[in-house]
């Protein structure tokens, strides 16, 4: 590293553009560096408004990645639709570490390797199979039941990539919509009979790791919709959640923010679902509710500076996501309750256009006991369009 961290010339950059390289953005600016960002799409995305340092090109393109790699520091991420070996060359050829880095990449990478990097390490997982034939995916019926989940190994997101089937025609329709013909590799992963859905977001890098609280995600439609934090589940679970996520983060020798998600089952047994090498939905209440926010541990985590403390600000927090309810230019109607209240707080992405179930932003709401905070904040928002 040419600079130190700390250096107004020093640039991080981003790989994705999104709402999550904008929060982590934003803290990189509070520390007086020079943040640069890479889009594969033509249309401003939220990141794109707060620097100059503005580029767009191809994610399978390791001549463009390389090209900006040049111009910063250090590379993170903000999504996992790359391809670890396209990352790995844009590093040796640029010379700019990457973290996560390529290695700990590909070990989670996608969906497939993801489970199989974990079962390798001793963690249990939810039952998964990569599936390519309609024997395949009658036999995983067969073996785990019906309904189970079809998920794209790839690239999938906030309800898209994945489908639940309920028989083998729906399996083979769903399958075809993956992409599943067309060489994507798509994998079955039992349906689990769980209680809650948990997560736990990890910082580390070579001055140590330090672990957020475990908190629920509340889900409708495979989509996030909020979060309690910490989770109305004993301590024991918690901590155990915690344990998890930590061993995870040191499977991978990972450098930089993860979040991973649980099913907590009917018999108390945790099972990892999914992972993410990067800031998340679940951790978005740490920018108000936790000491040092999971976007500010990440900036802190990649640029190799000490991690700040992630003890909660108060007895509970809750987050509301605010999905879009209209399909129109962005903008918020109806956020004056929200905006009243003494602890909460409200967050739009910048996103130019809404569309109905689009994640446009968020709100959080610091109180005294979990459910009542989180039904406090679902309520001050429900009437938001946005």
């Amino acid at each position: 590293m040419d600079k130190s961290p700390l250096s107004a010339n020093f640039k991080l950059g981003f790989l994705g553009a999104g709402q999550l390289a904008r929060m982590s953005g934003l803290q990189a600016f509070r520390y007086g560096i020079q943040v640069g960002v890479f889009s594969d799409r033509d249309e401003n995305e939220p990141v794109q408004f707060m620097t100059p340092h503005s580029f767009t090109g191809s994610y399978d393109s390791v001549d463009d990645l390389t090209n900006f790699a040049k111009t910063c520091d250090v590379l993170t991420l903000e999504n996992e639709f790359i391809d670890s070996a396209v990352l790995r060359k844009a590093q040796e050829q640029s010379g700019t570490n990457i973290f996560p880095s390529p290695d700990s990449f590909a070990k989670i990478e996608n969906k497939f390797i993801e489970k199989r990097t974990f079962e390798g390490a001793g963690i249990s997982v939810t039952p998964y199979k990569l599936v390519k034939t309609v024997t395949d995916l009658k036999g995983f019926g067969q073996n785990y039941g019906w309904p189970y989940v079809l998920k794209s190994s790839k690239g999938g997101y906030d309800g898209y990539g994945n489908e639940t089937v309920k028989d083998i025609e729906e399996a083979k329709k769903a399958f075809n919509e993956l992409g599943g013909h067309d060489n994507r590799d798509i994998v079955a992963e039992a349906f689990v009979d769980f209680t809650h859905e948990l997560a736990v977001q990890v910082a580390r890098n070579e001055t140590g790791h330090v672990v957020y609280p475990c908190c629920e995600t509340v889900q409708e439609n495979h989509i996030c919709v909020g979060v309690k934090s910490p989770a109305p589940v004993p301590q024991s679970i918690q901590k155990e959640a915690q344990k998890i996520a930590v061993k995870a983060t040191e499977a991978i020798d990972g450098k930089g923010i993860y979040a991973y998600e649980f099913f907590l089952t009917k018999d108390g047994d945790l099972l990892l679902n999914e992972s993410a090498p990067r800031p998340h939905n679940s951790g978005h209440y740490t920018i108000e509710g936790c000491i040092t926010s999971q976007f500010e541990n990440h900036v802190r985590a990649v640029m190799g500076l000490p991690l700040g403390s992630t003890e909660l600000r108060a007895s509970a927090v809750a987050m509301t996501n605010l999905l879009g309810t209209d399909e129109r230019n962005a903008k918020v109607d109806n956020a004056l309750m929200a905006l009243s209240e003494s602890d909460g707080h409200l967050h739009v992405y910048g996103k130019l256009d809404s569309r109905v179930g689009r994640k446009m932003g968020h709100y959080t709401l610091l109180g005294q006991t979990v459910n009542e905070t989180y039904t406090q904040a679902t309520e001050l928002t429900d009437s938001i369009r946005i």
